[in-house]
C-alpha cells in the first residue's frame, strides 16, 4: 500500500508545501509534523476510547462532543510520542539530500 502511494506521488507532494514555501524553516516543518502526529493520535483515541463513555452519555450530539474531545486530547499530546520527531528527522534528511 505505501509503495503504491509513494510511487504515484511526486517527491515534492510527499514532502508537502512546507518545504516548497520555506525550505529553511525548521519551525514550520516541526509544526506540520506535530499536526500529523495529532492526526495519528486522534485516530488511535477514536479506536481506543469506548463508544459508551459516561462522560458524554447518549444525547444527540454525543458523537460530536466525543470527536472534539479526542481532537483536543490529540493536539495536547502531539509532539511527545516520537512520531513527530521521527518524521521531522526523516524530512530534514530528505531536504539535505536535495
Amino acid at each position: 500500500m505505501f509503495e503504491t502511494i509513494e510511487s504515484t506521488l511526486p517527491r515534492n507532494a510527499i514532502l508537502g508545501n512546507v518545504i516548497e514555501k520555506a525550505p529553511n524553516s525548521k519551525a514550520a516543518l516541526k509544526e506540520q509534523t506535530d499536526a500529523f502526529e495529532a492526526i495519528l493520535l486522534k485516530q488511535m483515541l477514536d479506536i481506543a476510547m469506548p463508544v459508551e463513555d459516561p462522560l458524554f452519555g447518549k444525547s444527540a450530539g454525543s458523537e460530536i462532543y466525543r470527536s472534539l474531545y479526542h481532537e483536543s486530547l490529540a493536539s495536547a499530546l502531539s509532539g511527545g510520542f516520537g512520531y513527530s520527531e521521527a518524521l521531522f528527522n526523516f524530512l530534514q534528511s530528505e531536504v539535505k539530500e536535495k
